[in-house]
Protein backbone atom coordinates (compact mmCIF):
# COMPACT_ATOMS: atom_id res chain seq x y z
CA UNK A 1 0.00 0.00 0.00
CA UNK A 2 2.87 2.44 0.97
CA UNK A 3 4.60 1.55 -2.93
CA UNK A 4 0.89 2.26 -4.15
CA UNK A 5 0.47 5.73 -2.40
CA UNK A 6 3.77 6.55 -3.50
CA UNK A 7 3.23 6.13 -7.50
CA UNK A 8 -0.22 7.97 -6.68
CA UNK A 9 0.84 10.48 -5.19
CA UNK A 10 4.05 10.78 -7.85
CA UNK A 11 1.62 11.17 -10.88
CA UNK A 12 -0.53 13.36 -8.80
CA UNK A 13 2.92 15.79 -8.54
CA UNK A 14 3.60 15.33 -12.07
CA UNK A 15 0.14 16.96 -12.71
CA UNK A 16 1.04 20.21 -11.40
CA UNK A 17 4.52 19.97 -12.81
CA UNK A 18 3.26 19.84 -16.34
CA UNK A 19 0.45 22.57 -16.52
CA UNK A 20 0.73 26.06 -18.56
CA UNK A 21 3.24 27.99 -16.95
CA UNK A 22 1.77 31.06 -15.18
CA UNK A 23 4.41 33.52 -17.06
CA UNK A 24 6.76 32.39 -19.86
CA UNK A 25 9.16 34.84 -19.38
CA UNK A 26 10.14 33.57 -16.40
CA UNK A 27 9.52 30.20 -17.51
CA UNK A 28 12.65 30.26 -20.24
CA UNK A 29 14.89 32.31 -17.79
CA UNK A 30 14.51 29.70 -15.53
CA UNK A 31 15.09 27.12 -18.28
CA UNK A 32 18.53 28.23 -19.42
CA UNK A 33 19.25 28.63 -15.93
CA UNK A 34 18.73 24.78 -15.65
CA UNK A 35 20.92 24.37 -18.89
CA UNK A 36 23.82 26.16 -17.26
CA UNK A 37 23.09 24.01 -13.97
CA UNK A 38 22.71 20.67 -15.24
CA UNK A 39 24.29 20.38 -18.67
CA UNK A 40 27.24 22.55 -18.89
CA UNK A 41 28.90 22.08 -15.10
CA UNK A 42 28.37 18.53 -15.75
CA UNK A 43 30.67 18.43 -19.14
CA UNK A 44 33.56 17.94 -18.02
CA UNK A 45 32.79 14.98 -15.49
CA UNK A 46 31.53 13.04 -18.39
CA UNK A 47 34.71 13.84 -20.69
CA UNK A 48 36.65 12.40 -17.87
CA UNK A 49 34.79 9.68 -17.15
CA UNK A 50 34.44 8.56 -20.55
CA UNK A 51 37.86 8.71 -21.54
CA UNK A 52 39.41 6.63 -19.09
CA UNK A 53 36.20 3.81 -19.21
CA UNK A 54 36.70 3.77 -22.68
CA UNK A 55 40.31 2.94 -22.31
CA UNK A 56 39.42 0.32 -19.70
CA UNK A 57 37.05 -0.96 -22.51
CA UNK A 58 39.81 -1.25 -24.75
CA UNK A 59 42.54 -2.67 -22.68
CA UNK A 60 40.28 -5.33 -20.98
CA UNK A 61 38.78 -6.34 -24.87
CA UNK A 62 42.25 -6.39 -26.11
CA UNK A 63 43.51 -9.08 -23.40
CA UNK A 64 40.43 -11.18 -23.99
CA UNK A 65 40.74 -11.21 -28.08
CA UNK A 66 44.05 -12.53 -28.07
CA UNK A 67 43.32 -15.69 -29.82
CA UNK A 68 44.71 -15.37 -33.20
CA UNK A 69 41.41 -16.90 -34.71
CA UNK A 70 39.84 -13.50 -33.99
CA UNK A 71 40.10 -10.68 -36.80
CA UNK A 72 42.36 -7.61 -35.03
CA UNK A 73 39.91 -5.64 -35.55
CA UNK A 74 37.64 -7.07 -32.79
CA UNK A 75 39.06 -4.64 -30.28
CA UNK A 76 37.43 -2.16 -32.09
CA UNK A 77 34.02 -3.47 -32.50
CA UNK A 78 34.07 -4.37 -29.01
CA UNK A 79 34.79 -1.28 -27.71
CA UNK A 80 32.35 0.52 -29.76
CA UNK A 81 29.23 -1.45 -28.90
CA UNK A 82 29.86 -1.46 -25.35
CA UNK A 83 30.62 2.51 -25.08
CA UNK A 84 27.79 2.93 -27.71
CA UNK A 85 25.14 0.34 -26.62
CA UNK A 86 25.56 0.42 -22.63
CA UNK A 87 28.13 3.04 -21.25
CA UNK A 88 27.39 5.99 -22.74
CA UNK A 89 23.56 5.60 -22.36
CA UNK A 90 22.82 3.73 -18.93
CA UNK A 91 26.13 3.68 -16.88
CA UNK A 92 26.68 7.22 -17.81
CA UNK A 93 23.02 8.11 -16.57
CA UNK A 94 23.16 6.00 -13.34
CA UNK A 95 26.39 8.13 -12.37
CA UNK A 96 24.52 11.41 -13.85
CA UNK A 97 21.99 10.33 -11.30
CA UNK A 98 24.24 10.55 -8.55
CA UNK A 99 25.57 14.16 -9.45
CA UNK A 100 22.61 16.13 -10.75
CA UNK A 101 19.78 13.72 -8.95
CA UNK A 102 21.38 14.81 -5.43
CA UNK A 103 21.55 18.09 -6.64
CA UNK A 104 18.06 18.40 -7.82
CA UNK A 105 16.55 17.00 -4.72
CA UNK A 106 18.41 18.71 -2.20
CA UNK A 107 17.92 21.97 -3.90
CA UNK A 108 14.39 21.61 -3.66
CA UNK A 109 14.11 19.91 -0.38
CA UNK A 110 16.36 23.18 1.15
CA UNK A 111 13.80 24.93 -0.22
CA UNK A 112 10.84 23.04 1.40
CA UNK A 113 12.30 22.91 4.59
CA UNK A 114 13.05 26.67 4.30
CA UNK A 115 9.18 27.43 3.81
CA UNK A 116 10.48 29.38 0.15
CA UNK A 117 8.42 26.90 -1.35
CA UNK A 118 5.50 27.29 0.72
CA UNK A 119 5.95 31.52 0.10
CA UNK A 120 5.10 30.74 -3.55
CA UNK A 121 2.30 28.38 -3.17
CA UNK A 122 0.39 31.43 -0.68
CA UNK A 123 1.34 34.06 -3.44
CA UNK A 124 -0.18 31.82 -6.08
CA UNK A 125 2.68 30.56 -7.97
CA UNK A 126 2.30 26.56 -8.90
CA UNK A 127 5.74 25.84 -7.41
CA UNK A 128 5.70 22.40 -9.06
CA UNK A 129 5.71 23.44 -12.58
CA UNK A 130 7.64 27.21 -11.75
CA UNK A 131 10.85 25.21 -9.75
CA UNK A 132 10.53 21.67 -11.54
CA UNK A 133 9.44 21.61 -15.01
CA UNK A 134 12.60 23.84 -16.39
CA UNK A 135 14.90 20.95 -14.84
CA UNK A 136 12.96 18.04 -16.79
CA UNK A 137 13.03 20.11 -19.90
CA UNK A 138 16.19 20.79 -19.94
CA UNK A 139 17.35 17.50 -18.48
CA UNK A 140 15.84 15.55 -21.23
CA UNK A 141 17.36 18.25 -24.14
CA UNK A 142 20.86 17.90 -22.54
CA UNK A 143 21.19 14.26 -21.46
CA UNK A 144 21.08 13.07 -25.15
CA UNK A 145 23.76 15.93 -26.21
CA UNK A 146 26.09 14.82 -23.25
CA UNK A 147 25.69 11.09 -24.71
CA UNK A 148 27.00 11.77 -28.25
CA UNK A 149 29.78 13.67 -26.06
CA UNK A 150 30.31 10.46 -24.17
CA UNK A 151 30.50 8.12 -26.75
CA UNK A 152 32.81 10.01 -28.48
CA UNK A 153 35.41 10.65 -26.04
CA UNK A 154 34.64 6.80 -25.19
CA UNK A 155 35.75 6.60 -28.16
CA UNK A 156 38.66 8.96 -28.07
CA UNK A 157 39.79 6.96 -24.50
CA UNK A 158 40.41 3.62 -26.88
CA UNK A 159 42.49 5.11 -29.66
CA UNK A 160 44.35 6.68 -26.99
CA UNK A 161 45.50 3.22 -25.40
CA UNK A 162 46.84 2.22 -28.75
CA UNK A 163 48.90 5.55 -29.33
CA UNK A 164 50.23 5.32 -26.10
CA UNK A 165 50.89 1.89 -24.80
CA UNK A 166 50.99 -0.05 -28.06
CA UNK A 167 48.60 -2.70 -26.84
CA UNK A 168 46.76 -2.26 -30.05
CA UNK A 169 47.50 -1.04 -33.54
CA UNK A 170 45.63 2.09 -34.19
CA UNK A 171 44.91 1.41 -37.48
CA UNK A 172 43.08 -1.74 -36.37
CA UNK A 173 41.04 -0.28 -33.45
CA UNK A 174 39.79 2.86 -36.23
CA UNK A 175 38.43 0.22 -38.76
CA UNK A 176 37.07 -1.99 -36.08
CA UNK A 177 35.02 0.92 -34.80
CA UNK A 178 34.19 1.32 -38.67
CA UNK A 179 32.86 -2.20 -39.26
CA UNK A 180 29.72 -2.72 -40.34
CA UNK A 181 27.94 0.16 -38.20
CA UNK A 182 24.84 0.15 -37.41
CA UNK A 183 23.45 3.70 -37.02
CA UNK A 184 20.45 2.38 -34.82
CA UNK A 185 22.48 1.63 -32.16
CA UNK A 186 23.35 5.67 -31.72
CA UNK A 187 19.24 6.44 -31.68
CA UNK A 188 18.25 3.31 -29.18
CA UNK A 189 20.83 5.03 -27.10
CA UNK A 190 19.46 8.46 -27.52
CA UNK A 191 16.17 7.47 -26.48
CA UNK A 192 17.43 5.79 -23.46
CA UNK A 193 18.68 8.16 -22.03
CA UNK A 194 16.15 10.45 -22.99
CA UNK A 195 13.93 8.48 -20.90
CA UNK A 196 16.34 8.34 -17.99
CA UNK A 197 16.89 12.11 -17.93
CA UNK A 198 13.03 12.51 -17.09
CA UNK A 199 13.66 9.56 -14.56
CA UNK A 200 16.43 11.65 -12.75
CA UNK A 201 14.91 14.91 -13.21
CA UNK A 202 11.15 14.05 -11.91
CA UNK A 203 12.06 11.63 -8.92
CA UNK A 204 14.66 13.57 -7.67
CA UNK A 205 12.39 16.55 -7.93
CA UNK A 206 9.75 14.48 -6.27
CA UNK A 207 11.90 13.63 -3.12
CA UNK A 208 12.77 16.95 -2.95
CA UNK A 209 9.25 18.64 -2.84
CA UNK A 210 8.08 16.17 -0.32
CA UNK A 211 10.50 16.71 2.13
CA UNK A 212 9.69 17.21 5.93
CA UNK A 213 11.86 17.63 8.83
CA UNK A 214 15.15 19.27 8.41
CA UNK A 215 18.34 19.36 7.37
CA UNK A 216 18.95 15.74 7.87
CA UNK A 217 15.91 14.74 5.97
CA UNK A 218 17.13 16.57 3.08
CA UNK A 219 19.87 14.43 3.14
CA UNK A 220 18.26 11.48 3.29
CA UNK A 221 15.48 13.06 0.91
CA UNK A 222 18.59 13.01 -1.56
CA UNK A 223 19.54 9.39 -0.75
CA UNK A 224 16.41 7.59 -1.49
CA UNK A 225 16.05 10.10 -5.01
CA UNK A 226 19.34 8.59 -6.28
CA UNK A 227 18.94 5.01 -5.17
CA UNK A 228 14.97 4.75 -6.57
CA UNK A 229 16.32 6.92 -9.61
CA UNK A 230 18.76 4.27 -10.44
CA UNK A 231 16.76 1.18 -9.79
CA UNK A 232 13.71 2.46 -12.30
CA UNK A 233 17.19 3.61 -14.69
CA UNK A 234 17.87 -0.23 -14.92
CA UNK A 235 14.69 -1.83 -15.19
CA UNK A 236 13.74 0.81 -18.05
CA UNK A 237 16.64 -0.32 -19.36
CA UNK A 238 15.85 -3.88 -19.62
CA UNK A 239 12.29 -2.80 -20.81
CA UNK A 240 13.57 -0.36 -23.83
CA UNK A 241 16.00 -2.61 -24.39
CA UNK A 242 13.59 -5.48 -25.25
CA UNK A 243 11.40 -3.22 -26.89
CA UNK A 244 13.54 -1.84 -29.53
CA UNK A 245 16.65 -4.39 -29.85
CA UNK A 246 14.65 -7.55 -30.14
Amino acid sequence: MKILRAVGRYFLFLKKVFSIPDQWKMFYKQLLLEFENLGYRSIGIVIIISIFIGAIITIQAQHNTTNPIMPKYTTGLLTRDTVILEFSSTVLCLLLAGKIGSNISSEIGSMRISEQIDALDVIGVNSANYLILPKIIAMVILMPILVVLSMFMGLIGGYFVGIFSHIIIPSNYIYGIQYEFIPFYVTYSLIKSAFFAFIIASISSFYGYYTKGGALDVGRSSTTAVVNSSVLILLFDVILTELMLT
